[in-house]
């Protein structure tokens, strides 16, 4: 596995050379760089071609202009819907896509000029793998459900509700995610009988942040549950003892004006910015969830725990890149963190309502790629896959609180190597 990954990022290194260049002037450029980073590799495992994959067409949310509920551009929103059929026609599963965030007005300019702050710019199919496979011997418990992939586009994981009108930027993301679940409601989730909401990176934080308000759309009677795919960002010391991931939220909740979006049990004891930690809010949440992590997350090594700006001298820059290259107290420091996340989530743990999985990998989201969440060679934390894990907690055949052993004990992992 990792030989694939090796080669898939000898080819993203190639593709990279122009992104890093003009990416890193644009302060947190070096943020994106590492989203797509990651995506290419995780793309790079996708073997199949595309007409053996379910490409699904993207549909922009014509209500949503006249709400104001637009991208970082002031262009329009959009999602990638595939229609469930038979015992899964009623059945719903959101998946709220990720993607970073920008801190600044600068970064938050140009990423309009991206994907991920325009619709100009996003793909106009996307492939379902993972847990949005049509395919049951891919996605054996979601197979046939109604699957949703709301695109992001606001840079600040479906939060905002204010606008920088100097520089033309809309933070809308609250809205967006209004007008979204209007636009579905519409179209037959009122009727869900039962319903996962579910995000990957900064949109596995967003399913945590808004997990009790989609309960709250949905009919008494209807089974409602999230999924948070790597999105339990640590506030952690990195490599120099400071803070990178707190000094970036802080600047994604100022420069958005999100402190009145926030969760007002947090906001009342706790700073704004501590209250877009998801250590902070997990366990607050009445709705079920089940947070899926690796204990050792690549973005969050990249981009949190020795970015450049705390390796001033490079030396974590190998054991960043390849785990393999980390001497003694670098593993022991990449062992503090996983401490610290294993912590976090013991209160938000011991509810009976609540799964966990958090696998001593170096590795991303997991859901979405077809690799990690099901197939033969799939990750296992006591021997069950994500996909099991998953569908067992959701459909309560089982309790699930599964924590791995520390590295290197987990040799099922697909770990990340960049190069």
């Amino acid at each position: 596995m990792n030989s694939v990954l090796r080669i898939a990022a000898v080819v993203f290194s190639l593709w990279l050379c122009s992104v890093v260049s003009s990416g890193s002037s644009h302060g947190i450029g070096n943020v994106t760089d590492t989203d797509d980073k990651i995506s290419l590799l995780e793309s790079q495992l996708t073997a199949k071609s595309p007409s053996q994959l379910l490409m699904v067409p993207v549909t922009l949310i014509q209500a949503a202009g006249p709400k104001g509920a637009v991208c970082l551009d002031g262009t329009l929103p959009g999602y990638h819907i595939h229609r469930g059929s038979g015992s899964g026609a009623n059945r719903w599963l959101i998946q709220l896509e990720g993607g970073g965030w920008c801190n600044t007005r600068r970064s938050c300019i140009f990423r309009k000029t991206t994907r991920r702050g325009s619709s100009k710019y996003m793909e106009k199919v996307l492939a379902f793998t993972g847990i949005l496979s049509n395919k049951a011997n891919e996605n054996p418990d979601f197979f046939n459900w109604n699957r949703v992939k709301l695109r992001y586009c606001d840079g600040a994981s479906f939060t905002g509700d204010s606008q920088d009108q100097s520089s033309q930027l809309f933070y809308r993301g609250h809205r967006i995610w209004q007008a979204a679940m209007d636009e579905l409601l519409s179209k037959g989730m009122h009727k869900a009988d039962q319903a996962l909401l579910s995000g990957c990176s900064a949109g596995g934080l967003a399913s945590i942040l808004h997990c009790d308000q989609f309960k709250d759309l949905l009919p008494g009677t209807t089974k409602v549950k999230c999924l948070s795919d790597a999105g339990m960002f640590m506030d952690a010391v990195d490599v120099s003892g400071g803070h990178s991931l707190r000094k970036m939220f802080q600047g994604v909740v100022t420069i958005q004006n999100l402190q009145k979006e926030l969760s007002t049990s947090c906001t009342k004891h706790l700073d704004p910015t501590s209250c877009f930690f998801p250590q902070n809010l997990v366990s607050d949440i009445k709705t079920p969830m089940f947070l899926l992590n690796a204990a050792y997350d690549a973005w969050q090594v990249q981009e949190s725990l020795a970015p450049p700006s705390a390796d001033l001298s490079g030396s974590w820059k190998a054991c960043k890149s390849d785990h393999s290259h980390c001497n003694s107290s670098q593993i022991q420091f990449f062992q503090d963190f996983r401490t610290q996340m294993v912590d976090a989530v013991k209160s938000f743990a011991t509810s009976t309502h609540n799964g966990v999985f958090i696998n001593s990998c170096f590795a991303h989201c997991q859901s979405e790629r077809q690799d990690t969440w099901y197939a033969p060679d799939s990750p296992t934390v006591h021997g069950k896959t994500v996909a099991k894990s998953v569908g067992d907690w959701y459909f309560d055949r089982t309790t699930v609180k599964a924590i791995d052993c520390p590295y290197p004990c987990d040799k099922t992992c697909h770990n990340l190597i960049f190069k």
